[in-house]
């Protein structure tokens, strides 16, 4: 009866104890190491034993559930630490289907194996107190019942609970980030000896995460063959879910063809929270991610990039001195200023990799998981991959320069440039856009702007480049065929008729420029980012068109009544007509004088209070940042101060805008045709209209929701400009009565 019952304690039954899954082996039904774990106790004292007492029955029942526990857990380890998964997945594709049809193959699990490995270590201990008990046992005369209860008495309250937990992990088919998350869990108990050994198993399971974030932040290699970690592919969540992403995906393969680590950078890789641990904070699964995608960054860059090597110290050069302050802060930096031999491996110099490898080492020594120090050793090494990926864009990709690029061509910083290109254009922009050509039209005048203003040191500009999206909002049945008269200057104008002035501006709002980014640029200058630059783009050169066409119409009206007087003068002809004229068009002039002095302050306050000082608080923090993250943050902070001071997101105040602009420029179109015509009432209705719009604009602006708060910090000095003489103020309470000798000569707005 011993050794009956030592051999129970280790699993094996007998005629003294028997297996209750024996009966159902003789009705036919098989049991394999394979076999589901079995909800309760199977091990029982044969019930045809009479000389046995009731007490010694319990105790025996009691000691052989401890047999049942170890046999359940052997084959739960031995089960996940069965490796005919390596064979079966390097067998044919055909057979391993067929096997999966079969139900035969179950999905492996990494960490369970290691937590296995674990339970092996512990049931090791179990089979030596046995051992041990049998050796006393057989040396001594005591007790047999007592002494074995004696020996495996702390076991009573380990086996059970790591029974549960394997039942729990079969049942719910629990793996990866969830079983590290279900042993943390556990390892809150009052019970010292349970406690220790779910720790043991926990530190098992960190073994195998540590060994993928050695592989993710020191290599950029995500190893996770199972889908049990918590960074996943992209395309593993658009097989889950069903989607994909292929307009960005369109829009990646647009900025480069070659470059992986773009594609990775933007869609690539994401954060699957069912695997991640609770214990694991947001913040630091973001740092994990952002670490892995800068080492891959850095360790793939891309072909046409290693080229570039040769002539790195140079450009080293003068990044550096328009970044001031920057190239003092790295130790490095002067020794890559020498070194003309750069590749992609030294982007992520092998002593850094070393210390990341060595931060991770650290903490997979350790025998307990402390969260303090993994996210002291997270936060650490992501801003180790921050400051060299800061330094690779910043420094060899030339960043500032781009920027200071942007700001010229996109924030019409180069205003000779865009003023040149508006003269040059102004007679083809007089006539609506034609579908096929617009955008070769358009070439002409872009050229020879370029080839008057912009100089051949300029290697930026080569990146720009001017594009016509499509017309399909402009029909032809909705643009009537426009009239045009010829000046005595050889100029030509449009007046565009009631349907045509109905559209956005008159169509050729549309422009949109284009900037050519290469590698690594792409993972600063997003699809998101150009975007937002091209809307402001294109709100500035709106505004500039219309202050243009504004003032040519004056200057135009002004050469046509000097050459007049003077024709009169040399003729000694009483100049009754052109003094008819200027009475007639003095009014008209006024009104012109309020909507320049509308644009030119609203311009001024885009282009200085808004983008200057914007632009100076950005290069503050460049000259201050060493992290990239930094960097995109500030850039995006900077983008958003552009849009949201220049009123762009709010919809009321920028669709006021907008018909100001359209008001402005069918003035001007309008008043060049009054020579032949002696009809107002199109000008007058522009009039009343501005009136309205200029006076809505202003008692919004100056609405405390928007005067009052930090949104718009120069928004009062703009309104100061505006109401300097309380015009605008009072003309929008409709105190002011204007005097009017007829409806289109209001006093609009100002002096």
């Amino acid at each position: 009866m011993l050794h009956e019952l030592l051999l129970a304690l280790l699993g094996y039954t007998g005629d003294l104890i028997i297996d209750e899954r024996d009966h159902q082996k003789s009705l036919g039904i098989q049991f394999s190491p394979d076999s589901p774990i079995s909800d309760e106790c199977t091990f029982k004292l044969a019930p045809d034993i009479s000389f046995i007492d009731p007490s010694e029955r319990d105790l025996i029942q009691r000691l052989v559930a401890l047999g049942f526990y170890y046999r359940e857990l052997d084959r739960f380890a031995t089960k996940s630490r069965n490796l005919s998964w390596i064979r079966s997945a390097e067998a044919s594709p055909l057979g391993r289907a067929a096997e999966l049809s079969k139900g035969k193959a179950e999905k492996p699990s990494v960490y369970r194996r290691a937590i296995s490995n674990g339970i092996v270590e512990i049931l090791s201990v179990y089979r030596s107190a046995v051992l041990h008990i049998e050796q006393k046992l057989l040396s001594e005369s005591i007790p047999i019942l007592a002494t074995v209860t004696q020996g495996l008495n702390k076991f009573f309250v380990i086996l059970p609970p790591l029974y549960d937990l394997i039942v729990e992990i079969e049942r719910d088919d629990i793996r990866g980030g969830q079983l590290l998350n279900l042993l943390h869990k556990r390892c809150h108990c009052g019970v010292p000896e349970l406690q220790t050994c779910i720790q043991r198993l926990l530190w098992h399971g960190h073994q195998v995460m540590y060994n993928q974030l050695a592989s993710w932040m020191v290599y950029g290699i995500l190893q996770d063959q199972h889908g049990e970690f918590f960074i996943r592919r992209q395309e593993d969540r658009d097989v889950e879910h069903g989607s994909s992403h292929p307009d960005m995906s369109e829009k990646l393969a647009r900025l480069s063809t070659d470059d992986t680590s773009l594609t990775d950078w933007h869609l690539g890789f994401h954060i699957f929270l069912d695997m991640l641990p609770e214990y694991i904070h947001m913040r630091i699964a973001e740092s994990i991610l952002f670490a892995g995608k800068a080492i891959r960054v850095l360790r793939n860059p891309s072909h046409a990039f290693r080229f570039q090597d040769n002539l790195y110290p140079q450009q080293m050069v003068r990044s550096s001195q328009k970044i001031q302050g920057l190239t003092g802060r790295f130790p490095f930096q002067k020794e890559t200023l020498l070194d003309t031999k750069l590749v992609g491996e030294e982007l992520l110099p092998q002593s850094e990799a070393d210390k990341i490898e060595n931060m991770l080492q650290d903490l997979k020594e350790s025998s307990e998981f402390h969260k303090r120090s993994f996210e002291c050793a997270v936060d650490s090494i992501r801003a180790i991959a921050a400051s060299h990926l800061w330094q690779l864009v910043v420094i060899r990709a030339d960043l500032n320069g781009h920027l200071k690029a942007l700001k010229d061509y996109f924030l019409l910083a180069k205003g000779d440039f865009f003023q040149c290109f508006l003269e040059e254009s102004r007679q083809l922009m007089r006539l609506p856009p034609r579908q096929s050509t617009a955008e070769a039209d358009l070439m002409v005048p872009f050229q020879l702007a370029a080839l008057k203003t912009i100089s051949e040191d300029d290697k930026y500009f080569l990146r720009v480049s001017l594009r016509m999206p499509s017309l399909g909002t402009v029909k032809p049945s909705q643009v009537d065929v426009p009239k045009v008269k010829a000046y005595s200057d050889g100029g030509s104008g449009v007046v565009p008729s009631n349907a045509s002035s109905e559209l956005s501006l008159d169509g050729w709002d549309g422009i949109a420029l284009e900037y050519s980014v290469d590698w690594p640029l792409q993972l600063f200058f997003t699809q998101e980012v150009l975007s937002k630059y091209l809307r402001v783009f294109q709100y500035l050169l709106r505004l500039k068109r219309t202050q243009m066409e504004l003032e040519k119409s004056w200057a135009a009206v002004m050469h046509q009544d000097h050459t007049d007087f003077a024709q009169h003068r040399n003729e000694r002809i009483k100049c009754s007509t052109s003094q008819q004229r200027r009475q007639r068009f003095r009014p008209m002039w006024r009104v012109r004088e309020h909507m320049a002095f509308l644009i030119r302050n609203l311009q001024f306050y885009i282009q200085v209070d808004v983008i200057e000082s914007q632009w100076n608080v950005l290069q503050s923090h460049i000259q201050d940042s060493q992290d990239f993250t930094e960097l995109v943050n500030f850039h995006q902070e900077y983008l958003s101060a552009l849009i949201s001071q220049s009123f762009l997101d709010i919809g009321s105040v920028s669709r006021i805008l907008d018909s100001i602009m359209k008001l402005c420029l069918q003035f001007c179109w309008n008043i060049e045709n009054q020579e032949s015509s002696q009809n107002t009432t199109e000008l007058e209705r522009i009039t009343e209209e501005f009136n309205k719009k200029s006076n809505s604009l202003y008692t919004i602006l100056r609405s405390s929701r928007l005067a009052g708060s930090q949104r718009a910090p120069f928004l009062r000095r703009f309104l100061l400009r505006l109401n300097f003489n309380s015009f605008f103020e009072a003309t929008a309470r409709g105190v002011l009565n204007v005097v009017r000798p007829r409806p289109a000569l209001p006093g609009l707005n100002q002096q």
